[in-house]
């Protein structure tokens, strides 16, 4: 009979820590990053100093390549959420889906992409670009679409002015720049000072600088996940929030030596580097409240590209719910 009772009071005092284990256990979330890039640091440091942790979520992350690809797994479910450009979203609403993708949090709010030339330009103007080999980005992505506001805001067409070339995969672009007969390209962080470093090219410009405020890239969900998951949304917003405040008092070389696993063959003072120059032109957001004109911004960028499909509402695929709450509490 005590054998009997003691496993009774055994199996009790087990699902009692069974149950205590189930409400207050870690939540698993799956991201997916649309590239490997120091433009993404906050987020890196949201994982590194355990800020996601501290909210009782779990990471992983896994990079995507591309927008087209990053969305695409979103779509299918092989990721949770999605690290990429918020013109991904409007590309996915115009196409009629059901369960559509909604911006929640922003990461970056300028242009990530500097211009690189493969001379040295010390007078550099853009009229400097006429005539000349231009490796561009992907047809309808931000990149292109901001290099190209941007040039003709100083009067210079991207496709009659100058010889641009987009036959080339994003993620071979340097090695083609570098090997290839082209004047100028858009290069991020590192890859732009590395290639600085060894006189491949020569930073002329910044896009961000040039192009002003955008959502550049943010995290999105599908509806039906933040549906059915809103507080483990509202804890990843959180979180993020407390990276990007933790990023804006932190000195550039901490942030570099926090986020060097994720850039293991790039030397630590050039990660720094690039780093305080995105802090200098104020690319990394201050929190992850994604406005209104923020998004017009966008669709003026996008339009001007002619790769505007349609005009979607800023209130249709943005949720600012999660942001607000998170900034005001």
């Amino acid at each position: 009979m005590r054998k009997i009772k003691g496993f009774i009071l055994l199996s009790i005092g087990l699902l009692i820590f069974l149950s205590a284990c189930g409400t207050g256990g870690t939540s698993k979330i799956s991201i997916g990053e649309v590239t490997r890039s120091v433009f993404y640091t906050p987020m890196y440091v949201a994982v590194e100093e355990g800020f996601f942790e501290e909210e009782g979520l779990e990471i992983d992350l896994q990079t995507t390549w591309g927008g087209d690809t990053t969305m695409t797994t979103l779509l299918s479910d092989g990721i949770d959420i999605a690290l990429v450009g918020a013109e991904t979203s409007i590309y996915v609403y115009a196409q009629d889906s059901k369960d559509y993708a909604i911006n929640f949090a922003q990461l970056t709010q300028t242009d990530g992409t500097f211009l690189v030339a493969k001379e040295e330009k010390p007078d550099f103007t853009w009229e400097d670009l006429r005539g000349e080999n231009f490796l561009g980005q992907r047809v309808g992505g931000m990149p292109q679409m901001v290099g190209e506001y941007v040039l003709k805001k100083h009067g210079v067409d991207p496709h009659a002015d100058v010889n641009l070339d987009q036959s080339v995969d994003f993620a071979n672009i340097p090695s083609a720049f570098a090997s290839g007969d082209y004047e100028y390209v858009q290069l991020f962080e590192p890859t732009a000072s590395v290639f600085e470093r060894e006189g491949t090219g020569h930073i002329v410009a910044s896009f961000g600088e040039e192009s002003g405020t955008v959502p550049y890239t943010g995290f999105m969900a599908k509806q039906s996940y933040m549906d059915k998951n809103e507080e483990t949304v509202l804890k990843f917003t959180k979180a993020l929030y407390k990276a990007q405040a933790w990023v804006q008092e932190t000195d550039a070389m901490t942030l570099a030596e926090i986020v060097s696993p994720y850039f293991e063959d790039t030397d630590i003072e050039l990660l720094a580097s690039s780093i305080e120059r995105y802090k200098n032109q104020d690319s990394f957001a201050t929190d992850p409240l994604l406005d209104k004109e923020e998004w017009e911004q966008l669709k003026t960028i996008m339009d001007e590209a002619g790769e505007l499909p349609e005009d979607v509402p800023y209130e249709e695929l943005v949720n600012t719910e999660f942001a607000e709450k998170v900034i005001n509490d």
